[in-house]
């Protein structure tokens, strides 16, 4: 993005008001001083360098930026080996909170031995990380923000982020603009449709007509607004010609929002953030060629991107001291042993 100044010139005609464009300023500048800022101290907790809000609330702002991410979780569930402490259903939440969010916890549910019965995933959503080691959690049986210390031991998971270590980011923070867009141009087309009036004008009658037939024309059209709009309209004016009723537009009719250019291309840059290949996804190729052999791209995501998350996923086995993360072969042949 840029921003362009206007500079005026000195000299002033009696034609008018002559000024040019200043140079283009890219917007980068303004915004490396919250880079500076990272994260904030709010008396007993680090905030987040992002909104988590945001980020969750982004997740079913577009189709193809939730699917990118639930094709990811869907092949860690269908190769991930449940573990007595870990089950499949903690192991979802853990991976469902570090794909959107870039930050999993894990918190060890101990007997009163001491030992650990189970692994449960917290809510990274809610969970914010203290000065010393120490965690808190924000909604915990209330709605009113208040703060809940997390006792015992804390895992945490996080994404690697280049401006501090405190928290995690996802790495698909630059697609947001493009899904934030396409939102925008689907909630437009969708109220322009609800709306009817797609355009307004102006109803121009000189013929006579009496009060109570205007009061009618006037409420009728008021009516034709929203659902029900296409629908017709009768008028009758006898003292009236041809030319007495004059419906002039003031813009256009037709809406011209570039919309199927704009999901077209949003969807591009939501696919690349992910690097999730479109036959995975659903997605209807233009061309009579395709997208290719889906067997074949699966296999190559999984080897460039399935593969060293798990990796990453694994960091948690060398946090808890034990091996409660693993991960089998990935096959596209179901097995019917697995299934069952």
């Amino acid at each position: 993005m840029f921003n362009w100044n206007l500079r005026k010139k000195d000299n002033v005609t009696a034609d008018g008001l002559v000024f040019s464009f200043d140079d283009a300023v890219s917007e980068m500048d303004k915004r490396e001083l919250i880079d500076m800022l990272t994260v904030s101290w709010q008396g007993n907790y680090y905030e987040p360098p992002i909104s988590l809000d945001g980020l969750a609330k982004s997740l079913r702002a577009n189709s193809y930026h939730e699917s990118a991410i639930y094709v990811k979780r869907n092949i860690l569930l269908s190769t991930f080996k449940p573990h007595p402490l870990l089950p499949l259903a903690e192991f979802e939440k853990l991976i469902t909170d570090y794909l959107v969010l870039g930050n999993g916890y894990l918190r060890p549910s101990k007997n009163r031995l001491g030992g650990v019965v189970r692994y449960q995933s917290i809510k990274a959503r809610w969970s914010r990380v203290g000065k010393k080691n120490d965690y808190y959690y924000l909604r915990q049986n209330n709605f009113r923000g208040e703060l809940q210390k997390l006792a015992g031991k804390i895992y945490h998971l996080k994404c690697h982020d280049l401006n501090q270590d405190i928290y995690g980011v996802p790495e698909y923070l630059s697609g947001l603009s493009s899904a934030w867009l396409a939102e925008a141009a689907t909630l437009f087309r969708r109220k322009y449709y609800i709306n009817g009036s797609h355009a307004g004008y102006i109803l121009h009658i000189t013929g006579s007509l009496d009060k109570k037939s205007q009061d009618n024309l006037e409420e009728q059209l008021k009516q034709s607004r929203g659902l029900g709009n296409f629908k017709n309209l009768l008028l009758h004016n006898p003292n009236g010609d041809k030319n007495s009723v004059n419906l002039i537009p003031i813009a256009e009719v037709t809406a011209k929002d570039e919309f199927f250019n704009i999901k077209t291309l949003t969807r591009d840059d939501i696919l690349a953030a992910h690097r999730v290949p479109p036959q995975l996804m659903s997605v209807i190729p233009m061309n009579t060629a395709g997208f290719g052999d889906v067997e074949k791209a699966s296999k190559v995501f999984v080897i460039n991107e399935l593969l060293p998350l798990q990796t990453r996923l694994c960091a948690l086995n060398e946090m808890v001291g034990e091996e409660i993360i693993q991960f089998g072969n990935y096959a596209l042949e179901v097995n019917n042993d697995d299934v069952n």
